[in-house]
């Protein structure tokens, strides 16, 4: 509340009170009364002016808080605009940057996804593949096929044509997928490719001990089947070499073979049948390349000495001519010598030639006339 009005409420009940005071005292309290009533009036007016002038001052006190208010608003106003801006254009800034973000992931999201593509598009192909490999691996011409077609490939890309032959006649009807052509020793070697497809996947599927003992048995009679065919069709005495390849286009049934079965492997050598893979037959024709090399070298190392005395020859001979042609060179330069001692000998004559004066008659003339004696002297 304000207290200029709680200090008139105080004067008028304060006046009250006196008054009423006064009226008991009687009546010669009516002139203290008359006096106070005309002091109370004078404070009220007082009172009342005093109530005027800080009704204006607090009438000016709020025009001057509106405005420092309106003022204070405005600002508030500016600053509020002026945040807003930057915050519209932070804001606008990050969304471009975001936006160039997500411009930036998705080109990069479209190129993985054309790299995915392309790699579901390959493994589309590859598995289109491995099922036309399946199928080729399930029938026994087209696995031998697969066979006979990687032998040769691997035997080609290594050896020169004229060192093999692909279904070569051995006699009898009998053709071997490959024959390398070796000299004695020791011979032709024949090369059969084999692949017991079914025995290795029997052995392969096999769920217990039981299962995986009959698929091994299997596996053995269906390598060594194979070992003693090779050995009676394409060890031919006197046509081919003592001993014959077995070739396994498998890595993995060879590695099998070897590190499970120890006893197949060495009946296949007993059998003079040597089992290899695409690695080991790949070291083999390396080694057969080497030794046809060597044996070409040596068939023509009498060509070789031939040609390398005919060429001491020719060394002979051009030593001889150079030998003469040094003689004219020697020769040439002894004549130059005679030369130049003919032209330094012309040139000193031509000098002193050049050193000679005309003389005139009369040196001549007196030069003819012989000196006069002179006279004797008297004797002393």
């Amino acid at each position: 509340m304000n207290p200029i009005i709680v200090a008139a409420l105080v004067v008028a009940a304060a006046a009250v009170i006196v008054a009423v005071l006064l009226m008991r005292r009687g009546g010669g309290a009516a002139d203290e009364l008359r006096e106070m009533s005309d002091r109370l009036a004078d404070s009220q007016a007082a009172l009342a002016g005093r109530l005027a002038q800080m009704a204006e001052q607090a009438t000016a006190a709020q025009a001057a808080t509106a405005e420092r208010l309106a003022a204070q608003e405005r600002h508030i106003a500016e600053a509020v605009e002026q945040r807003l801006a930057r915050l519209g254009q932070s804001v606008g800034q990050t969304l471009e940057r975001n936006a160039q973000a997500a411009a930036v992931t998705l080109g990069d999201l479209t190129a993985r996804l054309a790299v995915i593509d392309a790699a579901q598009t390959k493994i589309t192909e590859l598995s289109t593949q491995v099922v036309q490999l399946q199928d080729i691996l399930s029938n026994k011409q087209a696995r031998g096929a697969f066979g006979e077609v990687q032998l040769e490939a691997l035997v080609s890309g290594i050896l020169p044509p004229s060192a093999y032959a692909f279904q070569a006649p051995l006699g009898d009807g009998r053709r071997v997928d490959c024959l390398l052509h070796l000299p004695n020793p020791p011979g032709s070697i024949a090369i059969d490719a084999k692949f017991p497809l079914e025995s290795w996947h029997a052995l392969r599927q096999a769920k217990d001990d039981a299962a995986r003992l009959v698929a091994s048995r299997a596996f053995a009679a269906a390598i060594l089947l194979h070992v003693r065919a090779i050995a009676d069709k394409y060890i031919v005495p006197g046509q081919t070499a003592e001993s014959a390849l077995m070739f396994i286009p498998a890595e993995a049934v060879y590695a099998e073979l070897h590190a499970n079965f120890p006893e197949v492997v060495e009946k296949s050598y007993l059998s003079r049948v040597w089992i290899v893979s695409p690695t080991t037959l790949m070291a083999t024709l390396n080694t057969v390349r080497a030794v046809l090399k060597d044996v070409r070298m040596r068939e023509q190392a009498g060509l070789v000495q031939k040609e390398v005395r005919l060429l001491i020859d020719d060394v002979g001979r051009l030593d001889d001519r150079v030998g003469r042609l040094q003689r004219h060179f020697d020769q040439t330069s002894e004549d130059v010598r005679q030369i130049r001692i003919s032209t330094d000998k012309v040139t000193k004559r031509g000098e002193r030639i050049g050193e000679l004066e005309v003389e005139d008659a009369a040196t001549i003339a007196l030069r003819a006339v012989p000196p006069t004696a002179p006279a004797a002297l008297p004797p002393a």
